[in-house]
């Protein structure tokens, strides 16, 4: 039997759509933009490190709760899938000779109703050599009310060769919030513990991690939830009070390398919830046990 939270989410559904524009899979919530998913870059793909979202607009505000660039470390672009020193290569951050994820061309599968749903297929390289892995990434995107949208971003990475990942602090599922929301400028980042900031959460191992701040008179924030499904579940965060926040294993790697052969296939599951006010006004707990299954 349904929970009574999730029937709530069912009947106050928004209406979702999508379209692909150039590059882009624009999605947008009763009309109003939500959020792009950026494929390559502009004049083409040798100008983008790697796929990414951006904006990814709160529910109240109509405003990106995260940032395309800025700084420190401009290279955060907004909500994106990336990792460095993979084979000798970076697929996180500098020059786009030490590697790229290059996407294949989204494709829609669901365009409009309670949920729009796309593919893309991408492949990390580096130019002129040949892939070393293949990700296949699932994206379901949904409106569970007016003070919701939700981003469901599964991804399956198939080893197109021995691939050997080395510790790193740059890895894996990321967001970088807007100055507005971090901790510098009077934002709280916190997690499943009721830890909070950068010291109390960096390091600890948490099934959800949420970003909030107050912008303009508006309270807005996004989280990030893991998949208990998901290997090593549920992975130790990346966090900073600039506004990062990353759950990764590859800073904590036993004997600093992980190796794959060829072949190897891992499938990661995240979540990622804009919601208005903070994580308690969001009712984060309830929101992850949806998710992890313990609410239905």
């Amino acid at each position: 039997m349904l929970s009574t939270f999730v029937m709530m989410c069912i009947a106050a559904s928004q209406p979702v759509t999508a379209e692909i524009v150039g590059d882009q899979v624009v999605v947008t919530v009763n009309g109003v933009e939500f959020t792009r998913y950026k494929a390559h870059g502009d004049p083409g793909y040798e100008s983008q490190k790697y796929p990414y979202f951006y904006p990814v607009n709160g529910p109240v505000s109509g405003k990106s709760v995260t940032t395309e660039t800025t700084q420190p470390y401009p290279h955060h672009h907004s909500l994106f899938f990336g990792c460095d020193r993979v084979n000798g290569g970076n697929y996180w951050q500098g020059r786009n000779d030490a590697g790229q994820i290059i996407s294949q061309g989204p494709r829609i599968i669901e365009a409009k109703g309670s949920r729009v749903v796309f593919e893309d297929t991408c492949l990390w390289r580096k130019p002129g050599e040949a892939p070393i892995i293949r990700d296949t990434r699932t994206v379901t995107i949904t409106a569970p009310s007016s003070k919701r949208r939700i981003i469901d971003f599964d991804i399956s990475l198939e080893m197109l060769t021995n691939v050997t990942f080395l510790n790193t602090n740059h890895a894996l599922f990321s967001a970088r919030v807007v100055p507005a929301l971090s901790v510098k400028e009077g934002g709280t980042l916190v997690n499943a513990a009721g830890q909070s900031g950068e010291k109390a959460t960096f390091g600890q191992k948490s099934p959800w991690m949420d970003y909030s701040g107050t912008r303009d008179g508006v309270a807005e924030g996004i989280a990030i939830f893991q998949h208990p499904d998901n290997p090593g579940y549920p992975f130790r965060w990346f966090t900073r009070d600039y506004g990062f926040f990353s759950p990764t294993p590859m800073q904590w790697l036993d004997g600093g390398q992980l190796d794959l052969p060829k072949g190897e296939r891992v499938r990661l599951r995240y979540r990622v919830l804009v919601h208005a006010g903070d994580a308690r006004e969001a009712d984060m707990v309830k929101a992850f046990d949806a998710y992890a299954g313990k609410g239905l």
